[in-house]
């Protein structure tokens, strides 16, 4: 039997791990304690502190844009500044990989863009339903209107009779 391993499993337990060991490395380098670090990436400090001695986080050597984009985010994790770690970390997991545009998860901004279309597109089907709800409710009452106004008309015309 051939166990093939998919790129998505390669980029979560190699890549994923070496970018959080790479931010957690870059924030003690900057002058943030282990717990400090832990703290701001969200983790456990005893897993910044195994990312340190190389016990955890598959060792890739970042250059380039990603190694920069790592540096920026660790920078801005610092100094309070960053509104989607998600999408930071998906940008440079992006980045690592080598490709244009975001993964095919909806980590990425560009991914979390077309979420809200979609969502906008559902509201606005929803809305159209609505009216046509609105349109057949109304034709059912003036039906049922219409109805009870023949059934006065012809009680009206039993009395009438009776007379």
């Amino acid at each position: 039997m051939i166990i093939m391993e998919t790129p998505c499993q390669k980029i979560v337990w190699d890549l994923v791990p070496a970018i959080r060991a790479s931010l957690a490395i870059e924030l003690v380098n900057r002058g943030q304690s282990q717990a400090t670090s832990a703290k701001l990436l969200g983790i456990a400090p005893s897993a910044v502190s195994q990312y340190i001695s190389g016990k955890r986080g598959y060792r890739i050597e970042f250059q380039g844009e990603t190694k920069e984009l790592i540096e920026k985010l660790a920078q801005d994790l610092i100094d309070n500044k960053v509104d989607d770690f998600v999408a930071r970390a998906c940008e440079i997991c992006t980045s690592a990989r080598g490709i244009e545009s975001s993964c095919a998860s909806s980590c990425g901004p560009e991914k979390k863009a077309e979420e809200k279309e979609v969502e906008k597109e559902a509201e606005a089907e929803k809305e159209v339903k609505t009216e046509k709800e609105v349109k057949t409710e109304k034709e059912a009452e003036k039906k049922e209107e219409k109805e009870k106004g023949s059934k006065k008309t012809g009680k009206q015309k039993n009395e009438k009779a009776k007379e």
